[in-house]
């Protein structure tokens, strides 16, 4: 490479994420000249950094459904990820922390999508549409992760690009629900930490009802120029504080009539 030009990699944002990604290591930022400006820039990083990680994408996951939460990061809103095949896991399993920069467990509400949800119009899709197009919920488990050294200061935009701190998710059981939207707002969630009770909340503290949630991101994903199909798996935002873990924990989530998912985190 004559001297004075910089590495592909440097011109290449995706190709950067997809290292820190593979690597489990982090990057204090995109560069300069690299960098996404806004959200719709941040999408296409996400997309050419999925294909160019060679993995399957088999769903999406909703980070910051809380004020709280878009308040720490410091964004405008809520944001959607992908997640990918190679840290997707069933339930009971072993799960790595090596190199995860966040640290933390979250409890979530998880649906599969049973039909496309495209646009049919110019108007927004209605709760009780996107309702309709879900075959069975879930609990889940998500460890989020960060490629960039100091998440908390990177902006949505570098955020979304890199796959809006997707991480490890435990996928429990699936299971049919009558879906009300009240019933999943005001259902109890619980988060255990080796055997101890130590987080309790409810779907309302992910974006006020996991209904609107997912709503929110199938609406978010046509505005970008994609869409919620048949067979993905979408989580949709902690319904509790997230749990500090360490190497060794044994994380346990209870969503009552809905199951329960769990995970041993390893080094």
């Amino acid at each position: 490479m004559p001297d004075g030009l910089p590495p592909p990699a440097l011109n290449d944002p995706a190709s950067m994420l997809v290292g820190a990604w593979h690597a489990r290591t982090r990057i204090e930022g995109l560069p300069d000249h690299a960098r996404p400006q806004s959200r719709a820039d941040g999408y296409v990083i996400q997309r050419a950094l999925v294909s160019k990680s060679g993995e399957q994408a088999l769903g999406w996951k909703i980070a910051a459904t809380s004020v709280a939460g878009q308040r720490h990061i410091g964004v405008s809103g809520p944001l959607a990820g992908r997640i990918l095949a190679s840290r997707f896991q069933s339930n009971g399993t072993l799960a790595s922390l090596r190199g995860n920069a966040l640290r933390v467990a979250e409890a979530e509400f998880g649906f599969r999508i049973s039909r496309d949800l495209c646009p049919s119009s110019t108007e927004p899709l209605m709760v009780a549409e996107v309702m309709a197009a879900v075959g069975f919920a879930f609990p889940a488990i998500e460890l989020p992760d960060s490629r960039y050294g100091d998440f908390v200061i990177a902006g949505e935009a570098q955020l979304i690009a890199d796959l809006a701190c997707a991480g490890t998710v435990i996928k429990g059981s699936e299971t049919g629900h009558v879906w009300s939207r009240g019933a999943l707002a005001n259902h109890r969630v619980k988060a255990y930490r080796n055997g101890e009770l130590v987080a309790e909340g409810n779907g309302a503290n992910a974006l006020g009802d996991p209904c609107v949630a997912l709503t929110w991101l199938a609406n978010e994903l046509i505005t970008h120029g994609s869409y919620l199909a048949a067979g993905d798996v979408v989580i949709t935002g902690t319904c509790v504080v997230p749990v500090p873990v360490s190497e060794g924990d044994v994380v346990m989530v209870d969503f009552g009539t809905l199951g329960h998912a769990s995970v041993t985190l390893t080094d």
